[in-house]
């Protein structure tokens, strides 16, 4: 055998040598592949679970307003402070606590001769269009938004400022402080009823379930709302009889969707 036909075999055998450790380096990291992690090729199913609960409301929220009126822009502000100094009043001789009660709004507005205004017409001799409206008062509004913790005293709480002189209440609503502790004792029923339709359908249609590889959540506490009015208060300090207001029950509804691989 000559130089050039052994330096040849050595060349072959080299180059066959490199293809084997490049074939067996693929073939070992596709089996690491397949073991830290699910084929994504593989079939796969998709189950939806419910878990719901119902739970009685422990906070409610309440919406009170304050609206005045008057000539000048100082009567009627002075007429709206007055009237929500005493409501504030009443709601902490009521046991509301100055945290749980926020301003939302406090907004002041002309009031006109007719609404709505329209454009006043300009004559050359520069008067006016007599039919203009004219700004005859205005009006001041103050919103406050009430937490009331002893719901057994939610009537007499709205009664007593109504009388005070909250001449507007609305957007009452009942619902849980803390949500988290009830929602999770609905995701986990929710993940159970997903965990027994999946067994169901192990054997209705003759497969095995591997690894989860997908989950989704929704859902949550829906608060209870109540639409109560209260018509205008006239400050006079002599409360309405206290409403009954139940506060019923809310439904928490929580949905999952699991992912399974088909083995």
């Amino acid at each position: 055998m000559d130089y050039l036909q052994s330096q040849k075999i050595k060349g072959i055998i080299l180059a066959v040598g490199a293809f084997l450790t490049i074939f067996l380096a693929v073939k070992s990291w596709e089996v690491i592949q397949d073991l830290s992690a699910p084929k994504l090729d593989r079939p796969s199913l998709t189950i939806l679970g419910e878990g719901k609960i119902f739970i009685k409301p422990d906070i409610g929220q309440v919406s009170l307003s304050v609206i005045s009126e008057a000539v000048t822009v100082a009567d009627a502000q002075k007429k709206a402070t007055d009237a929500i100094n005493k409501v504030f009043t009443s709601l902490k001789e009521s046991g509301v606590e100055e945290k749980d009660i926020k301003t939302t709004n406090y907004s002041i507005n002309p009031k006109y001769s007719s609404y709505p205004a329209p454009v006043p017409i300009y004559y050359p001799d520069g008067t006016t269009n007599p039919s203009a409206p004219k700004i005859v008062g205005y009006t001041v509004s103050q919103s406050l938004e009430v937490k009331i913790r002893n719901l057994e005293k939610a009537g007499d709480i709205l009664s007593k400022a109504a009388a005070s002189g909250a001449n507007q209440v609305s957007g009452i609503t009942f619902t849980t402080e803390d949500p988290s502790v009830v929602q999770a004792e609905a995701r986990a029923k929710a993940i159970e009823d997903a965990n027994k339709k999946g067994k169901e359908l192990e054997n209705k249609l003759g497969i095995k379930l591997g690894k989860i590889i997908g989950f989704y959540e929704s859902g949550g506490p829906y608060p209870i709302y109540r639409d109560y009015a209260f018509g205008k208060g006239g400050g006079e300090g002599i409360p309405a009889p206290a409403p009954e207001i139940p506060v019923g029950e809310n439904e928490v509804v929580v949905n999952v969707s699991v992912t399974y691989q088909i083995r």
